[in-house]
């Protein structure tokens, strides 16, 4: 743990809240039947403002990697010492994914290997290496050869004992690696391949390398309102370019495609030049703190979040009818429903839950304490 009396970028800080505080929201409704369509995934291609929130949080954890690791790379340090830190953090992370993951019963035959903890604890990793090791103008190539060898490996290489190259659910080459190594370790809802699985982590990667550049940006000595400029201008110009790619090589978040990696990369670096903007150009603050709370222990939020949320399936209660439910069903139906149509009483469940777990990092937040993983 460490004090908030720490050199942070604050706009980054409530970027990162708000983005812990979307996945928490889209991740707890009260009824999985019952969710706004924003609130949803897209069911292949496409891109919802759902499908928004883990490419920003790897943009952010690029960004981040710029500023925490930049005065290592200017400066000698024991590089066995640096590494030594890089892999314990990314194992703590994926740890606690696994934990997630098999909580509670671990059953180590079926656990599920990959997963958003997983995912973030991979490119961490392999993005610090990157910036610790490429110069900072060969990163816009490297970048750029990523998405486009995973363009090329997707759409160009027959997948074995299906055919032809594809980009389906099931039948993609990602989804043929994933069955040859993560077999019976995958999410349960696919089964056959996992939207957080080994070939997509390739382009995720790219995410994180598009924050770098940005981080790099942000270091830079030009003054805040060119910073902001530049920042909306690149962001529409990846926008644009997502766009375009779309057309051969869809937008789809469990592929995590080149296009998808470009257009949501773009979108994150408009929506921090906006909070930059507001935050640390014109001083506008009034609205962040319940964002900087959530920002400044956006693992520990998210990880314990999860936890509970599970327990609230785990535990069982008897309603007024004798039968065993959820926690969670009981207080839905005996709370929420009782207020709200089905769909606004999910709504208000997450809000809920947002609202709750906000109390609790306030806690951390006014005893200046930071979980750091």
């Amino acid at each position: 743990m460490t004090s908030l009396k720490i050199d942070r970028l604050l706009s980054l800080d409530v970027f990162r809240g708000i983005t812990i505080a979307g996945m928490i929201l889209v991740n707890n409704p009260g009824s999985w039947s019952n969710i706004y369509s924003p609130l949803q995934h897209a069911k292949w291609n496409g891109c919802t403002p759902t499908d928004l929130i883990f490419p920003f949080f790897l943009f952010i954890v690029g960004v981040t990697t710029a500023f925490s690791l930049g005065k290592i790379k200017e400066k000698e340090h024991d590089i066995k010492a640096v590494m030594i830190r890089l892999l314990r953090r990314s194992a703590m992370l994926f740890l606690l994914g696994l934990f997630l993951a098999g909580f509670p019963s671990f059953d180590f035959s079926t656990i599920r290997i990959p997963g958003v903890l997983q995912r973030i604890a991979v490119v961490y990793f392999f993005t610090s290496l990157i910036f610790l090791f490429v110069r900072k103008e060969n990163l816009v190539y490297v970048t750029a050869f990523l998405l486009l060898i995973y363009w090329g490996l997707m759409t160009l290489i027959p997948v074995p004992g299906v055919g032809a190259a594809n980009l389906e659910a099931g039948t993609n080459l990602a989804a043929w690696v994933d069955q040859q190594i993560l077999s019976g370790h995958m999410w349960r809802s696919t089964k056959i391949w996992d939207p957080e699985g080994i070939l997509s982590t390739i382009p995720a990667i790219g995410t994180a390398l598009i924050g770098v550049l940005t981080g790099y940006w942000l270091k830079s000595k030009n003054d805040k309102i060119t910073k902001t400029v530049w920042m909306f201008v690149y962001g529409i110009a990846l926008l644009t370019l997502g766009y375009i790619w779309d057309f051969w090589f869809p937008l789809n978040k469990s592929l995590w495609t080149s296009s998808y990696v470009v257009y949501t990369g773009g979108l994150a670096l408009i929506f921090l030049a906006m909070c930059y903007w507001f935050i640390d150009v014109l001083n506008i603050k009034w609205w962040i703190k319940p964002f900087h709370i959530y920002g400044m222990n956006a693992i520990t939020v998210f990880f314990l979040s999860g936890l509970m949320a599970k327990l609230m399936y785990i535990i069982k209660v008897t309603n007024q009818n004798g039968e065993s439910i959820s926690l969670k069903s009981y207080i839905f139906q005996n709370v929420y429903l009782s207020i709200a149509s089905p769909i606004n009483a999910s709504l208000f469940f997450a809000l809920s839950y947002i609202t709750f777990w906000l109390f609790l990092m306030w806690i951390l937040y006014r005893k200046n304490i930071i979980i750091k993983i």
